[in-house]
């Protein structure tokens, strides 16, 4: 028997009919997975059941487009690790960062069974102290414990609610071309959850030049899913996501910020070992067959927006 966690009723219904999972075929299904990483010489990929049955429900089962994605997660982690990956767990400005709770999970998933709702903080760290990178290696290095524990994510995707209050200048300078395309590729080339939109809200009115850039980097299905609502963002974002399920600091139902860090470092702390021995696995590209992805090519030269003014 595979050693994964039992769906819940409703969760299982969708993974059958929409992820094309077979209940029956999933110990075989992850046998031939293993199998292909097993035999890649250049690939040092964890194994386990519960890790690899993330991709194939986040790719509805094709092997192939699992195959292509856990190649690119672990290839993007290795070549770009100070990006991608927790450098040292126990560096205490990573657990400072950690503990400010850029990014929250909240408790109750959107219309109580579908997608989990990420409410991003994007101004709460000083950027005198943290880059944007240091922020994508607490979010692409936690990002696994996601894959492994949230279910609700891994078969429905999610939804992000991007919270711009207090967002200053120094933060849009660190979106640079090169950030961009580094978090976006990732998203959706590499990792098997699935983004079903994303939501501004709190933006400066001069968010628009920001956006109009930021969105030229992003591939064509981001784009589609990226809604801006500004500082009257209860007109319009409610549409999507009702009140009830947004934290009780947005007026909402769906847990307080405070309670879900708490919850949130309580997990990190359980997988402590496990991003210690995240620096086993990666990939050697002497060891490839065939040609590599030129990520130096397709991410570019570092640049900035240093001439648009953020108020």
């Amino acid at each position: 028997m595979p050693n994964i966690r039992p769906l819940p009723e409703d969760l299982q219904k969708i993974a059958c009919e929409e992820l094309n999972e077979v209940p029956e075929r999933i110990e075989q299904d992850l046998k031939d997975f293993r199998d292909w990483i097993e035999k890649q010489q250049h690939l040092r990929a964890r194994t386990d059941d519960q890790f690899l049955i993330a991709f194939l429900r986040g790719c509805k089962y094709s092997l192939e487009k699992a195959k292509s994605k856990i190649d690119k997660y672990y290839t993007l982690r290795t070549k770009y690790p100070d990006f991608y990956t927790v450098q040292n767990v126990d560096d205490p400005k990573f657990i400072e960062l950690f503990k400010l709770g850029v990014g929250l999970s909240l408790p109750t998933p959107l219309n109580e069974n579908g997608p989990r709702i990420q409410y991003i903080r994007t101004a709460i760290y000083p950027t005198e102290k943290y880059s944007f990178a240091d922020v994508m290696c607490l979010a692409n290095g936690t990002q696994e414990l996601t894959m492994r524990e949230d279910d609700y994510c891994v078969v429905n995707g999610y939804v992000q609610l991007l919270d711009m209050a207090n967002y200053t200048t120094a933060h849009a300078m660190q979106m640079t071309p090169t950030v961009v395309k580094k978090m976006s590729t990732f998203a959706e080339d590499a990792t098997p959850l699935r983004q079903r939109s994303v939501h501004v809200i709190n933006a400066p009115a001069s968010f628009e030049k920001l956006f109009n850039m930021i969105k030229s980097f992003m591939p064509a299905k981001q784009q589609e899913r990226l809604f801006i609502h500004g500082t009257n963002w209860q007109e319009t974002l409610l549409k999507h996501v009702p009140q009830k399920y947004l934290p009780k600091e947005l007026g909402g139902e769906n847990g307080s910020i405070d309670e879900i860090k708490q919850s949130h470092w309580d997990i990190f702390v359980k997988y402590h070992d496990h991003f210690v021995e995240e620096h086993k696995y990666g990939v050697d590209e002497k060891l490839r067959v065939g040609p590599s992805v030129n990520y130096d090519q397709i991410f570019g030269v570092e640049g900035s927006f240093r001439k648009l003014q953020v108020d």
